[in-house]
């Protein structure tokens, strides 16, 4: 009965996020109760592995102890403290300090946000700040790439490049431009890395000229793209974008929202091809998802333009929870919880997952198996030899979701037939050996599909 008054409170009031309106009303809410390390169990006590953690953020996985007593002893302490008016407290001014140390190279300066959204706007004012500072207020155009995810906000919804987040929103807007993916699977000049590398050099090369070089302002990439459908570029794609940036004066932005916190196997993306941003944007595991928070870390040449460009006067950005204190001390806690175990098992368990999905690589429905670390997605096509995706008609993501959960596991289902993985970290070879076994009997029950058979001929 609870249940059930549960889904109908939430059919007439929830507005739920990134959800077709109607489609949810028809479908239903699913409920969770309650979780521990990998696994959730709904409120019909059904259980299932999350191999999504939640939206990519409970890295540390459920059940933490530790981080909830992190989070009452702030609360019963100081449950809130303003940045402004030159005040603070010890957690967010301890957590500022730890990330500064650990992260690339001089991103030495940190501003905090609730989420990714909203640390890709600040980085949107910051820029503008930087180039205002510098005497180049004509710096005022961005680009970023097809099919990355930069956040919903009015001005991130417009560098991310995905239809549905600009369809009737108007964005996105004049002065955000595109460059195009390096999608290895689809790419039009064929798999071969360095191709795939030079053709998006020149491509950016040629935005930047088609633009003009003295007015764009910044680029912004994710180190593997998220939403876009876990798309891995080759090795050294990122590093040649950052090369292209510093050698025409454009800041480059990193969007580690997904990637930061192990989820690839370091604690930063980045380090993987020794790079150094001008400004990275964090959130999700930041704080695991126990409670809201994300980050803005600057780097010293820009915090310094910033602060001297505004002198006596106030940088006027900010947001009334940024730097909350019972936000810090969970991030504190759970980056101790990282570096006392979890990253390394990440990586363990992250080759695990990979080595455990290509296994699937010869199944009839299977075109491309990819990933990195405890990021990875298996991608799903009609015709192997044309790379034909699953028919929209068929609606993949709904049916491949129903069909997941039904076998007991939690992914992302993305629209053109894509599952996507991001386990917590906390994961035990056995339940890496299931998701990966779960997703074999979802492939063979949809292979069984009347209307899929009837694609197969």
């Amino acid at each position: 009965m609870l249940s059930n008054s549960l889904v109908e409170l939430d059919r007439s009031h929830l507005i739920h996020p990134v959800s077709s309106f109607r489609g949810h009303e028809a479908r239903g809410v699913r409920v969770l109760r309650s979780a521990k390390g990998a696994q959730v169990t709904d409120a019909e006590g059904h259980t299932l592995i999350d191999g999504f953690a939640g939206l990519w953020c409970v890295n540390a996985g459920y059940g933490h102890e530790s981080i909830v007593a992190a989070a009452a002893d702030q609360m019963r302490k100081l449950p809130y403290a303003t940045g402004y008016f030159d005040l603070g407290a010890e957690a967010p001014i301890r957590l500022a300090a730890e990330l500064a140390e650990r992260s690339p190279g001089d991103l030495d300066h940190i501003y905090f946000t609730l989420g990714g959204s909203d640390a890709v706007d600040s980085t949107i004012r910051f820029v503008r700040y930087y180039w205002h500072a510098r005497g180049e207020p004509q710096r005022d155009q961005f680009i970023s790439v097809e099919q990355g995810y930069h956040g919903s906000t009015s001005a991130g919804a417009g560098l991310t490049a995905l239809p549905g987040f600009h369809e009737g929103f108007g964005v996105p807007y004049s002065w955000q431009h595109k460059i195009s993916s390096h999608y290895v699977y689809r790419n039009p000049v064929g798999p071969e890395p360095q191709a795939i590398i030079d053709a998006s050099v020149a491509e950016l090369r040629a935005k930047v000229a088609e633009i003009g070089e003295e007015r764009v302002a910044a680029f912004y990439l994710e180190p593997i793209q998220g939403s876009g459908g876990v798309l891995v570029p080759p090795t050294g794609w990122v590093k040649a974008m950052r090369d292209v940036c510093s050698e025409l004066g454009i800041l480059f932005i990193a969007d580690e929202v997904i990637t930061g916190f192990g989820r690839t196997g370091p604690l930063f993306a980045c380090e993987e091809e020794g790079i150094v941003p001008d400004l990275m944007t964090t959130a999700k595991g930041l704080t695991s998802g126990y409670v809201p928070m994300g980050a803005v870390f600057m780097r010293e040449h820009v915090y310094q333009t910033i602060a001297d460009g505004a002198g006596a006067k106030a940088v006027g950005h900010g947001f009334t929870y940024s730097a909350h204190p019972v936000s810090a001390a969970v991030a504190l806690e759970v980056l101790a919880l990282y570096e006392g175990g979890l990253l390394e098992n990440g990586r363990t368990m992250g080759a695990r997952l990979m080595e455990g999905l290509r296994s699937l690589a010869d199944h009839p429905l299977v075109g491309d198996v990819r990933g990195r670390g405890m990021l990875a997605a298996v991608e799903l096509v009609s015709d192997k030899a044309a790379r034909t995706p699953l028919p929209a008609s068929l609606q993949p993501a709904t049916r491949l979701f129903d069909r997941a959960w039904d076998a007991g596991l939690i992914v992302r289902s993305f629209p053109q037939g894509i599952f996507g993985y991001a386990p917590p970290l906390c994961c035990t070879a056995d339940e890496i050996d299931q998701i990966v076994e779960r997703t074999r009997t979802v492939l063979d029950q949809t292979l069984q599909d009347p209307e899929i058979r009837d694609i197969l001929g």
